[in-house]
């Protein structure tokens, strides 16, 4: 045992020996195959954390919206028919909400406005949702009948908004400034900000306006009697889809919309973005092999002089190709771990600068947000699969070729 440790001590260091004598050849494989493993770790490492993030805003997520369709198109919910959906077996809550979408021609993009809702906030912040709470000590609000919101000590009354982050730099607006929008009826409504939404919550806040219940219906001219749609809470979740059918058998034009169905279309969303980049980056994959089996076949003078005076001093066969595995295996392993921690620090320390676009999308109020790290054991070995073992079955063929050459015959030819 110790005589063929020492074996392979000797082989290794023949080994880096050989690489350092060829080493801008090689250096430039090592290069080449570097890039490769950051292109495919980089869109692997962004994908799996966006659906890892996604899945974690959307935990807290309602487990059923109930909307209303009109000729297929979402139209707004009578509140009348909420009690119809609490009178269900299995119903926890009925929560109504109200959102929409307000276009701003100065800065050419689309705010979400929504009315916080009256149990106190949206979401958990560990799954960086903007808090918003109800203020237990004013009750003169509650008196006159118009709801109080408060985000870190900032009321939230009416003629007041709380903006996110990304609105805030389209507009160039700070706390205390005044935005006007134009009204249904064409009429303008000044609101005063109020307070500006932590940068923490700016993935799912970037473009998010928060105001009160009447503002909301004075802009949009919506009725007392309506919302957008509902929120529905079920007390056992195993029993989500029995209370799902028995919305959609009462309520014939709403439709229903699950948790679940909203995790697998942002898990639909990135796989396509992220399986794109990845076929249109195989080509350069595809030419990686072919050059990486055209290095180890087309084999230079000194290799094939290497390779003869090796076997005419005593090496065998299975002693070549081990040196040759080994000087593979010290070229792929580098180049992997190399574009591995390359990707890493190019996903979650500088926002995947390069391929933002492409894998996150483009927007006036894209949000500027830093991604969570999450790596798992299935991504490094999907893809080391990916990328090490298609340079090992490219190699392994031409370097047992190279290994049962003649002694004679290859220092004949290569001092030729």
């Amino acid at each position: 045992m110790r005589g063929w440790i020492e074996k392979q001590r000797y082989i290794l260091d023949f080994t880096l020996s050989s690489l350092l004598r060829r080493k801008v050849k090689n250096f430039g494989l090592l290069v080449l195959y570097a890039l490769i493993v950051f292109i495919l770790a980089s869109m692997m490492f962004f994908t799996y954390s966006i659906k890892k993030e996604a899945s974690l805003l959307l935990k807290d997520s309602p487990e059923i919206i109930v909307q209303k369709l009109m000729a297929g198109r979402h139209e707004l919910f009578p509140l009348r028919h909420i009690e119809t959906i609490k009178n269900i077996r299995g119903v926890a809550a009925v929560e109504p909400r109200l959102w929409g979408y307000y276009f701003d021609t100065h800065a050419g993009a689309n705010y979400t406005l929504l009315v916080p809702p009256a149990g106190g906030k949206i979401g958990k912040p560990a799954s960086k949702t903007a808090v918003v709470e109800t203020d237990p000590h004013d009750r003169a609000a509650e008196h006159a009948g118009q709801p109080l919101f408060r985000f870190n000590d900032v009321a939230l009354e009416p003629g007041t908004l709380i903006v996110g982050q990304g609105m805030a730099r389209a507009r160039h607006t700070d706390m205390g400034d005044f935005m006007p929008f134009r009204a249904f009826d064409g009429n303008i409504l000044s609101f005063r900000i109020a307070a500006i939404l932590s940068s923490e919550s700016e993935l799912v806040s970037s473009d998010l306006i928060l105001l009160t219940e009447g503002d909301f219906r004075k802009l949009f001219g919506i009725d007392n009697d309506y919302v957008t749609d509902v929120a529905v809470s079920v007390n056992n979740p195993r029993e989500i889809a029995t209370v799902t059918a028995k919305i959609s058998r009462l309520l014939p034009d709403s439709r229903p919309i699950i948790r679940d169905e909203i995790l697998r279309t942002y898990d639909s969303i990135f796989n396509w973005r992220g399986g794109m980049m990845i076929v249109i980056f195989s080509a350069a994959v595809l030419a990686f092999v072919i050059f990486a089996w055209d290095k180890a076949s087309g084999l230079s003078a000194g290799e094939r002089r290497e390779i003869g005076i090796l076997k005419a001093v005593g090496w065998e066969t299975s002693d070549v190709i081990q040196m040759k595995f080994w000087e593979g295996a010290a070229i792929s392993l580098t180049a992997f771990f190399s574009g591995v921690i390359l990707a890493y620090i190019h996903v979650f320390f500088t926002g995947s600068l390069i391929f933002e676009p492409a894998l996150k999308g483009w927007s006036n109020l894209y949000p500027h947000f830093e991604l969570t790290p999450f790596v798992s054991l299935e991504q490094l070995t999907t893809l080391f699969f990916l990328t090490v073992i298609p340079y090992t079955v490219a190699t392994i063929v031409p370097i047992w070729r190279a290994a049962t050459i003649d002694p004679d015959t290859a220092m004949r030819h290569s001092g030729e």
